[in-house]
């Protein structure tokens, strides 16, 4: 191991699990020290005998595989590479655990470049279950051989990934952390207003802030500008001038006590809160559309306790509450009760100019999810208010009131999720497999998100990317070509037994 940080010393504590002898090298002879002692403290004394330290670079002549695992600085990557290339024997295998830069280039001047791969871990190592194995342009099988072997041993899960900006991992989570930098800066909602609905009504273990802070807006930053750099300037993935701000005002996030959060008097986040309590329904919900939430709206409200009807009988009842999900040109007016609009294809200041509708937005499965999102406009009534927040509490969602925009929050940076992943997919970056495999070992992810696309249904997802591209006219809001070839063919997920996967067993609804 070339590098004693946090990453080194855990990659250098798992291989010493797996039982193979390991050296571990740092320039900084304190760090080496101190990381030798939290490894023997950790494993204990038998395990711990199989790792040695290395004051030298030199001292790895006799290895087999050494991993690099230094500051993401592509100069000092290559002048470490292109020392142990004349160090080592030829056949002894490098990988560099790389998060942001490209193999190849890395490899570039090493001699025999062919035996240079990528072995990118997650951090904490020995805790995260994923090992990305990317092969550079030079890089041979023996070479892929030796790195998915090492891995396989340490007990990770593998995905192989093309050397591409960002690999699999950290370029299908862009739209995590910058839509959420995007929101902010339009005042959406606030970051605990964010991390709450990701955790609420996503199933995400921390929301982006939380997650921001806790990497260090630093580290982030600079992943993200190599990125944006390497990418000739993608828009999909252009840095925050938020994050610079705060990182010129030494706000990094936990390790220096602020970020987006105040961490000086310990953990910032505040208990959720239990799900809101009202009674079953008692009165006439109208939902109506094609897509998946309306079909799952509706199994949710009859559960409830409320009657349920796809459209509005002008010799019936006055619906309770109108559950506007899509409606067709050709259905029924809506009319005769308050109105709730799914802001998908629009903001509910596009699909309801003027109007008296509240504006809500949920992903599926709903089942599983624990929020809402609600908005208004100027001309929103009282009773469509009151009563979408009763309606929702009754199915065990907690209300959140944010800004008007297509998607609200969460359907914002999920939708982007499944996009970029689609991108990938489509560029040959992974398989549909290993990029919903990356998110899910690698990040901790609810779901894959192309799984997820399939579940909320690909029409929805490219309703709120189209509806987000023609109301801010930018490139970043594209569709991915994959993404609405899909939708053409009618794959549109689980619905109707193909999406990005093929689901035989389901049936359409």
């Amino acid at each position: 191991m070339v590098g004693a940080g946090t990453m080194g010393s855990g990659i250098a504590h798992l291989a010493a699990l797996s039982g193979a002898r390991t050296l571990l090298y740092d320039l900084d002879s304190a760090a080496l020290a101190s990381a030798l002692a939290a490894i023997s403290e950790t494993l204990g004394p038998a395990a711990a005998t199989l790792v040695e330290g290395c004051d030298r670079l030199e001292g790895l002549e006799g290895c087999d595989l050494v991993i690099e695992a230094i500051p993401e600085s592509l100069g000092a990557k290559q002048e470490t590479f292109s020392r142990l290339g004349a160090i080592v024997d030829e056949r002894c295998v490098l990988a560099t655990n790389t998060s942001s830069l490209s193999v190849t280039a890395i490899a570039a001047g090493t001699p025999n470049p062919n035996r240079v791969v990528g072995m990118h871990f997650f951090n904490p190592a020995p805790v995260m279950k994923l090992i990305e194995i990317v092969a550079g342009q030079a890089s041979d099988e023996r070479s892929i051989s030796v790195a998915i072997a090492t891995a396989q041993a340490m007990g990770k899960q593998i995905v192989t990934a093309e050397d591409r900006p960002g690999f699999l991992v950290n370029r299908c989570m862009r739209p995590f952390g910058l839509e959420a930098l995007r929101m902010l800066g339009e005042q959406i909602a606030t970051p605990e207003q964010i991390d709450r609905i990701c955790r609420l009504g996503g199933g995400f273990r921390m929301g982006p802030f939380e997650l921001m802070d806790l990497v260090g807006l630093d580290v982030g930053f600079d992943i993200a500008r190599s990125l944006f750099e390497q990418s000739f300037g993608e828009p999909r993935w252009r840095p925050s001038p938020i994050t610079a701000q705060l990182i010129a005002a030494g706000r990094t996030g936990q390790k220096t006590g602020r970020g987006f959060y105040d961490y000086t008097a310990g953990r910032h986040r505040p208990e959720d809160g239990d799900e809101p309590s009202c009674p079953s329904g008692d009165g006439l919900i109208v939902v109506t559309g094609e897509r998946s939430i309306a079909h799952d709206l509706k199994v949710a409200a009859l559960a409830a306790g409320w009657e349920v009807e796809p459209f509005v009988d002008p010799d019936g009842p006055l619906p309770w509450l109108i559950l506007d999900c899509g409606s067709l040109q050709d259905d029924p007016p809506l009319q005769g009760g308050p109105q709730a609009i799914l802001c998908a294809e629009g903001s509910l200041a596009a699909l309801d100019p003027e109007g008296s509708a509240v504006g809500f937005h949920l992903l599926g499965p709903i089942e599983e999810s624990r929020a809402v999102e609600l908005t208004r406009s100027p001309t929103t009534s009282e009773i469509a208010v009151r009563r979408a927040v009763e309606f929702f509490s009754s199915l065990g969602k907690r209300p959140e009131w944010v800004a008007d925009a297509p998607g609200l929050v969460l359907g914002r940076i999920v939708c982007q999720l499944v996009n970029e992943a689609a991108f990938a997919l489509a560029e040959g970056v992974g398989t549909a497999t290993d990029i919903d495999l990356a998110m899910v070992a690698g990040l901790n992810y609810p779901l894959g998100p192309l799984e997820w696309g399939d579940t909320i249904g690909l029409d929805h997802v490219l309703d709120v990317l189209d509806g987000l591209a023609d109301e801010y006219r930018e490139d970043r809001y594209r569709a991915a070509p994959l993404l609405r070839k899909l939708v053409w063919e009618g794959r549109l997920g689980k619905g109707c037994g193909a999406g990005f996967f093929l689901y035989p067993d389901e049936t359409d609804i």
